[in-house]
């Protein structure tokens, strides 16, 4: 009787026994006090503020840091994942938690060749249209390059920008400089091709048609523009450059760039330089085509700045001091854009180190005259 009182008072007390002590026992860390963070797109993981979770459950965020580093890292280049599918832009598609695929692998293709548009006339300033490949010599910083390919450039896209000078000083004729604009672009621009846009500046630039092929809309965007304000010449075509050409033409298919440029070229209002200007457009790889608005029948200072940004990119520029001269400027930029050509070349010692090369492209016929642009900035990387 006295064993069977001892067995059922020790049923009763072990139970609380039990929950005492677990009560005492501390909780496992939980999910939500310490999630797992990922690296954010392009950056590496930042360390926790807060205590790491056990040694036992490793973080998925130094292989996140890991994958983004490599992508942010190469720049323009293709990215091939096995097994993960690629979003818009390149980026891997985010992966579930605790998968344990391999690594995204990152291909980087690092282009080291030059690209030269130019025209090349004969000493009576006719174009030359029949040259092959072994007329010419590249020069880069005195060193020559080897040439990789060259054609004619008849047929590849072009990408034109349209900067007329809407300020005061042009009042006198604009209206039949915007005819002779809209007739130029009828002419050049070629549907689901060619490409334009139309930008107007006095004290700033002002985009009335973007890019398109639809020469009835370029046609509106320019006769949208009124006189009036100052003269930003510098701010339009360092915006044209970056913001338009450079932001929209980034595909691999090969075009030709080129800006026709409408104004007295007496800047007051800038807010970057000429030389800030210029390199924009060295970096654009743009070709500039000035027609000055000057009708006094001299060639004052802001005629020299036209002619220095039309030689430097490897343009012409027009001093049409008649008003019916300005349709034959349109007329000769059209000739010439279709009578060019382009030469891709690999300098002896190139570098990613964003300096400036001085480029000559030099025809075997000395009669000849090559008209490029002098000279390029390599990429940083």
């Amino acid at each position: 009787m006295k064993r069977i009182f001892m067995l059922f008072l020790l049923a009763a007390v072990t139970p609380a026994i039990a929950a005492q002590d677990s009560s005492q026992l501390p909780s496992a860390p939980s999910a939500s006090k310490y999630p797992a963070k990922s690296a954010p797109a392009g950056f590496p993981a930042q360390p926790q503020a807060t205590e790491p979770p056990p040694a036992n459950k490793p973080s998925s965020a130094p292989a996140a840091a890991t994958s983004n580093q490599s992508s942010s890292s190469t720049p323009h280049s293709a990215v091939a994942a096995s097994g993960s599918a690629a979003l818009p832009g390149g980026a891997a598609a985010p992966q579930p938690a605790g998968a344990d695929d391999e690594p995204l692998t990152t291909i980087t293709k690092r282009v080291d060749e030059v690209n030269v548009v130019f025209t090349v006339t004969d000493k009576r300033g006719k174009f030359v249209k029949d040259l092959k490949q072994n007329d010419f010599q590249v020069m880069d910083d005195s060193h020559a390059g080897t040439i990789r390919s060259f054609r004619s450039e008849t047929n590849l896209p072009l990408r034109v920008g349209l900067l007329i000078d809407a300020s005061n000083s042009v009042r006198d004729r604009f209206k039949f400089e915007q005819e002779a604009a809209i007739e130029f672009l009828n002419q050049i621009i070629r549907a689901k091709f060619d490409q334009a846009f139309v930008i107007g500046f006095d004290t700033t630039p002002e985009v009335t048609q973007d890019f398109t092929d639809n020469t009835e809309a370029l046609s509106k965007g320019i006769h949208m523009l009124r006189p009036g304000g100052g003269t930003a010449m510098y701010d339009a075509i360092y915006y044209a450059c970056r913001d338009k050409i450079l932001a929209y033409d980034k595909g691999t298919t090969a075009t030709r760039r080129a800006i026709i440029l409408l104004s007295d070229g007496d800047d007051n209002q800038s807010r970057v330089s000429r030389e800030e200007a210029l390199e924009m457009a060295q970096k654009a790889e743009v070709i500039i085509y000035a027609i000055s608005t000057n009708t006094s029948g001299m060639k004052l200072r802001g005629d020299k700045v036209l002619e220095y940004f039309a030689d430097q990119t490897g343009g012409r520029a027009f001093f049409p001091f008649k008003i019916q001269d300005v349709s034959d400027a349109f007329s000769q930029i059209q000739d010439e854009l279709r009578s060019q050509y382009a030469i891709s070349y690999k300098p002896a010692d190139f570098q990613f180190n964003g300096k400036y090369h001085k480029i000559d492209i030099l025809a075997d016929n000395k009669k000849y005259k090559v008209r490029a642009r002098k000279g390029y900035y390599a990429p940083t990387q």
